[in-house]
């Protein structure tokens, strides 16, 4: 489904400021590794934003997400206080693994053989 305008607007500024909170407010979230904010997708009425992250290495990156998912609060009142001038009610995060660079890896696997 194509989003909006607006959800689009609205996703890439979420996007931004997750990935500065995340850079520097979380970068203990998961030592060791290297988290990206790869897409964020608004829901219509932009109550909940569906955030892809994509982790460098990859491995364990399933029970990484669950941890995240599990700390959402403190990210999310952190990005309140970033966008509290920007929008009037700050959206329900949920976190999933984007998976795009390890399927890219495996295609690559695949066309050298």
């Amino acid at each position: 489904m194509e989003q909006s305008k607006r959800q689009l607007q609205v996703g890439n500024l979420v996007q931004k400021e997750l990935s500065h909170i995340i850079q520097h407010k979380f970068n203990g979230l998961v030592p060791g590794r290297l988290l990206t904010v790869t897409n964020v997708r608004m829901t219509p009425d932009l109550s909940i934003a569906r955030i892809s992250l994509s982790i460098f290495p990859s491995n364990d990156g399933e029970a990484i997400i669950k941890e995240i998912n599990k700390q959402v609060s403190p990210i999310r009142f952190e990005l309140g206080n970033a966008l509290r001038n920007n929008l009037k009610k700050i959206p329900e995060l949920v976190f999933y693994l984007d998976d795009s660079l390890d399927q890219s890896e495996k295609i690559d696997q695949l066309l050298k053989k």
